[in-house]
């Protein structure tokens, strides 16, 4: 017969109690998972993810351009599927906000000429310029404008920088090169060194030319300084251009602007009797003072106009305690459509840009909309219309928003989410602005993976979307990727295939979706955004700015007259 001691019961009694308690805390944890609302299973998620980027995709939406019959198909998809989610309309009645835009369709058919003391050098659209209108006018023209060479064009009192000082620009063309000092030098005494700062975008560039009195703007393109190559500026620049309408756009924008291709701003540099590549250099140095070419430029522009009405898309899941708190989930929906006939006419689908932001933005709206009990902030889901066109729709959003901008916590973005495996970091672009790089690095090491800085600081990309829209408004906002450090072939190859992306598909036909995709890795990045905005909309906190952003009081360089 099998005896026990009392020691030994006691000890039974105390293990009893200690599964007892693990198996409580395991109820509880599993309770608390189900309010939380985990999102469906990975194959949903795959299939969902596939089936809206196919959509999105199809020749039907004709590549999303703003204005057109694929804007309508698009616009009317997305409001659909929210309301079959339950989300409630985000403007009032409407699932829409109306944004005004002016589409201005350029005559290609002209030639930029260049005279000086030892002739005419004529510039053909195309092969070295691509010229515009920034404003809505039918015909623009220079006649004889006086060429300036004016560096980087960038006046920074923070950085005691001034390309403008001692010259008047008053009639004349002002010839600019990209990015910054800073960036060009790789010196971190000058701006923010190898870190793209807002001095650095065109529309900086040419709005601070048009201050200085500047009838023509002229950018200078090279690969190293953009980030894109010279089919990129034929694919996005040449055909049809919204312009935001309003009072403050005649003080940022020139009568005649373009692109100037590299080699042939050496040429006409030399023609002027002049070393493109030394005054290039001199320019990124303090002390650099604006050169006269003694040359001038002569154009007539023929446009034509057409105003109409494009549309956000808004909606929105009310918060459970604090309803009038809000956190943005942001992306944008609008493609290039089709390139001009010059290119193909070819549909250019912008499957990645920014078909896979709209499919994972939905794909947050469909898990969110499910959370049980509700987020305790509300959570606002926007679509924005001409981000392709320089950020319009967000630009309209932040001027007029539904939801206060006071009250609004943070925005995430959605805009070329990595199409890959799983990896082993997060890149977060506009890294060290704000405490929300803590928040996603907090999920991140959930995951098992770290965080960084975006892969290419000196092209700014930040910069240059609807991110950008936020955080000049002062809301702090995040945009973050899968890094490039695949789990399985590690970060050269995640290297060369961003790389690759940016060379031989960004804007271009190319971009369109293929089933062969594999998104296990832009899923884990979805469920990050998932765990991110649940976050913020749990805290009684609102994200602060770090001290040294220059985004900390929503004041900075833009806030000159350009909005």
């Amino acid at each position: 017969m099998l005896t026990r001691s009392p020691g030994s019961g006691r000890r039974a009694a105390r293990t009893l109690r200690r599964a007892g308690l693990a198996l409580l805390l395991a109820v509880l944890a599993g309770c608390a998972a189900s309010r939380r609302a985990p999102p469906p299973s990975t194959e949903m998620e795959d299939y969902g993810f596939r089936n809206a980027v196919r959509t999105l995709c199809a020749d039907a939406f004709d590549g999303r351009r703003p204005g057109t019959d694929g804007e309508e198909k698009t616009v009317g998809w997305l409001v659909a599927r929210l309301k079959a989610l339950g989300l409630k309309p985000g403007n009032g009645e409407s699932y829409l906000q109306a944004v005004p835009l002016t589409e201005l369709t350029p005559d290609r058919s002209v030639t930029l000429r260049v005279g000086a003391a030892g002739g005419v050098r004529e510039l053909a659209y195309d092969r070295d310029v691509v010229l515009w209108s920034g404003l809505p006018v039918a015909d623009a023209a220079l006649e004889g404008s006086p060429l300036v060479f004016v560096g980087y064009g960038i006046v920074a009192p923070e950085y005691g920088w001034d390309d403008y000082a001692g010259v008047d620009m008053r009639g004349k063309t002002a010839i600019v090169l990209m990015s910054d000092p800073g960036v060009a030098t790789r010196d971190p005494r000058l701006f923010r060194g190898d870190s793209l700062t807002y001095y650095g975008l065109w529309q900086y560039k040419i709005a601070e030319a048009v201050r200085h009195g500047a009838a023509g703007v002229l950018l200078v393109h090279d690969v190293a300084s953009t980030g894109f190559d010279w089919e990129v500026v034929r694919n996005a620049w040449e055909g049809p251009r919204d312009l935001s309408r309003g009072p403050d756009r005649d003080r940022e924008r020139a009568p005649v602007e373009g692109w100037l291709r590299a080699e042939a701003a050496r040429g006409v540099f030399s023609q002027a009797g002049l070393d493109f590549d030394r005054l290039s250099a001199s320019a990124a140095r303090r002390g650099f003072h604006a050169t006269p070419l003694g040359s001038s430029a002569s154009v007539r522009l023929h446009n034509a106009l057409r105003e109409f009405s494009s549309s956000n898309v808004i909606a929105w899941l009310p918060g459970a305690r604090r309803q009038h708190e809000y956190v943005v989930y942001g992306t944008h929906w609008d493609g290039l459509g089709r390139a001009e006939p010059s290119l193909g006419g070819m549909i250019r689908p912008g499957a990645v840009d920014d078909a896979a932001g709209v499919a994972g933005w939905l794909q947050l709206a469909q898990s969110i909309s499910r959370t049980r009990p509700p987020p305790d902030r509300s959570i606002v889901f926007v679509a924005f219309t001409a981000a392709e066109s320089g950020a319009l729709g967000s630009r309209y959003y932040v001027a007029h928003p539904p939801f206060p901008l006071r009250d609004t916590a943070a925005a995430l973005m959605l805009e070329r989410p990595r199409i890959g495996g799983p990896t082993r970091d997060v890149a977060i672009y506009g890294y060290g602005n704000s405490e929300l790089d803590e928040t996603v690095r907090a999920v991140a090491l959930i995951q098992g993976r770290d965080t960084r800085g975006e892969p290419d600081p000196e092209h700014g990309w930040f910069l240059r979307g609807d991110d950008f829209s936020f955080a000049r408004s002062g809301v702090p906002v995040v945009y973050a990727t899968g890094g490039l450090d695949d789990s399985a072939r590690g970060p050269a190859w995640g290297r060369e295939r961003l790389d690759q992306y940016y060379a031989r598909v960004w804007r271009r036909p190319a971009d369109a979706y293929s089933e062969d995709w594999d998104v296990r890795g832009t899923l884990e990045d979805l469920r990050l955004y998932a765990e991110v905005g649940l976050e913020l909309a749990r805290s009684r906190r609102f994200p602060h700015w770090n001290p040294q952003s220059d985004y900390r009081s929503s004041r900075g360089p833009w806030s000159r007259g350009q909005d």
